[in-house]
């Protein structure tokens, strides 16, 4: 199978990237087994979601969480009368009692399960790397796809703060916890247990060869005279406002200048050339060091 070869299999159902056609070829190539899946961050139970169609199409059981009550009442409504699905109305977090090992312990849900979609937009990495008495298949998680792919950035283990992180930082939580990447599409990474990675016939799963969408990354550059620029996606993304590149200066413009310039002024190369002659330069040039 070629590298980039499950990105061709993206249908979307209810999804958003076509996360449900890359996720029906892994489960055809690693065979379904308990047929149980997890949505955390399943609002209304069908905007993009990742697993509509395995429960309503498919037959599958399911855990679906979601913490808003408006959204969790419609959650509950669309799959009114399925007893395979589980909707529970609750805030995820570190806690014990509110932990997700503490929640799917209330379901049952197995331990070895086939699928776990987590998308809440900022914890996922702080919440899988939580999850101890649970092991999922298949694993895909939303990473923050304004950050490029050499950046491994976490962000504060705190579920008041919605940042998100980056998929390098994500590839390599889950080389600790025993799964492999397997896909990166614009938003998701699609991991698999590492026993199962062999299946996918994948001889180089590294970022740069399976997360080819650079559409949203924002790369900020240097100038030699302080000018601060920067390539790519030019706005917010999540609240749509212009990057105002003056407003991200470190030096004014005044002062943006080349350290070591050259003077194309013929009469200031000949005052520098003596001023370095003067016996008290080197300690002036200390001094205004000191005052920087």
């Amino acid at each position: 199978m070629p590298n980039r070869d499950l990105l061709s299999y993206s249908r979307d159902v209810t999804s958003q990237h076509g996360e449900d056609g890359i996720i029906e070829r892994i489960l055809t190539v690693i065979c379904e087994d308990s047929k149980w899946c997890v949505d955390l961050g399943a609002l209304n139970g069908t905007h993009d979601s990742n697993v509509w169609h395995l429960i309503k199409e498919k037959g599958w059981s399911g855990v679906l969480i979601e913490a808003d009550q408006t959204q969790f009442e419609k959650l509950q409504k669309e799959y009114i009368g399925i007893d395979r699905a589980h909707c529970i109305n609750s805030f995820i977090s570190f806690e014990v009692e509110d932990s997700l090992d503490s929640i799917f312990a209330r379901t049952p849900l197995p331990h070895v399960f086939d699928l776990f979609s987590l998308d809440i937009d900022g914890n996922e990495y702080h919440l899988w790397n939580s999850l101890t008495d649970y092991h999922p298949r298949v694993m895909v998680v939303e990473f923050n796809q304004t950050i490029p792919n050499g950046v491994t950035f976490i962000q504060p283990r705190d579920m008041k703060i919605f940042q998100g992180s980056s998929l390098r930082a994500l590839v390599e939580l889950g080389k600790r916890k025993g799964y492999e990447l397997v896909a990166a599409n614009e938003a998701n990474a699609f991991f698999v247990l590492k026993e199962l990675f062999l299946k996918f016939g994948i001889t180089d799963n590294s970022i740069d060869t399976l997360r080819i969408d650079h559409q949203f990354e924002t790369k900020l550059f240097q100038l030699y005279d302080g000018t601060l620029c920067i390539s790519g996606y030019d706005r917010l993304l999540w609240h749509n406002i212009p990057i105002d590149i003056e407003k991200i200066q470190v030096l004014p413009l005044r002062v943006r200048r080349y350290p070591a310039r050259i003077d194309e002024n013929g009469v200031l190369r000949t005052f520098k050339y003596w001023a370095r002659k003067f016996p008290l330069y080197p300690l002036i040039q200390r001094v205004r060091k000191l005052f920087k």
